[in-house]
């Protein structure tokens, strides 16, 4: 059985999640993460996607973020996130104000470099309609 730590989910509103966890794959701006205990301490921002932790019990909890940063140390993980709500709550109507949002964002945008971001995260929110089935 893997080593617990202590992970902690932060929104702007309150502490989503404050717990003992096995595992957290989270979506970090290059790609997914999985983060285990002993993992090396690192930072790095976060870009729309789902969380999903490890219980010890091996349950399972998903988590959508819109963004944000990852602190990993040997004290364990804490996860700010712009935007948190759990899968269990999206509904269709939901990703698609988000989707609009994106696609505001990528017509708005005033440099290559915003354009880019926008349109990563656009395909990160198209990527999770379809994973959704909305």
């Amino acid at each position: 059985m893997a080593d617990a730590f202590n992970f902690e989910l932060v929104s702007p509103e309150k502490l989503l999640v404050s717990e003992q966890v096995t595992q957290v794959v989270v979506p970090g701006a290059a790609g997914y993460l999985t983060i285990m205990a002993n993992h090396a301490p690192m930072m790095t921002t976060l870009a729309p996607g789902i969380v999903e932790t490890t219980s010890p019990s091996g349950d399972n909890e998903k988590i959508f973020v819109r963004g944000g940063f990852a602190d990993i140390s040997s004290e364990g993980f804490t996860l700010l996130a712009e935007e948190a709500t759990n899968v269990a709550e999206l509904d269709a109507a939901y990703i698609a104000q988000q989707i609009k949002n994106a696609e505001e964002d990528v017509a708005d945008a005033q440099s290559e470099d915003l354009k880019q971001a926008a349109e990563f995260r656009l395909a990160r929110l198209t990527e999770i309609k379809t994973a959704l089935g909305h």
